[in-house]
């Protein structure tokens, strides 16, 4: 019988409790009727993503941006309240500099068009 369909992010927690207890890829991807490729995947991912938080580097979720959603992200959630602030910080910094950039552009421009 085919399981129900999950993603595997929403075994996340369990895939690396099981990776801390020692099992194998292939053993975790037995467990849940995945490919050994699937677990490589994931954790491929997983540690991209976590390299990517350490730098403070924001994770940009796939596809168009859903209405109302200003909320962290759920593995930036699970950090402790100072890691969340300090991400909000980079990214509003992020965006302060690039607006900064915009602005400087734009008036490189307009002086080179001789408009003020």
């Amino acid at each position: 019988m085919p399981r129900s369909y999950r993603h595997i992010k929403d075994y996340e927690k369990e895939i690396l409790e099981l990776k801390e207890n020692g099992l194998t890829h292939r053993e975790i991807a037995e467990k849940y009727g995945l490919t050994k490729e699937h677990i490589k995947q994931f954790f491929n991912r997983y540690n991209r993503n976590q390299r990517k938080l350490a730098s403070g580097i924001k994770i940009k979720p796939k596809g168009r941006p859903k209405k109302g959603e200003n909320a962290l992200p759920p593995s930036i959630q699970q950090l402790s309240k100072l890691t969340q602030l300090q991400y909000e910080l980079a990214s509003k910094d992020r965006y302060i500099k690039r607006l900064e950039m915009e602005n400087e552009l734009m008036r490189d421009f307009l002086s080179l068009t001789e408009r003020k």
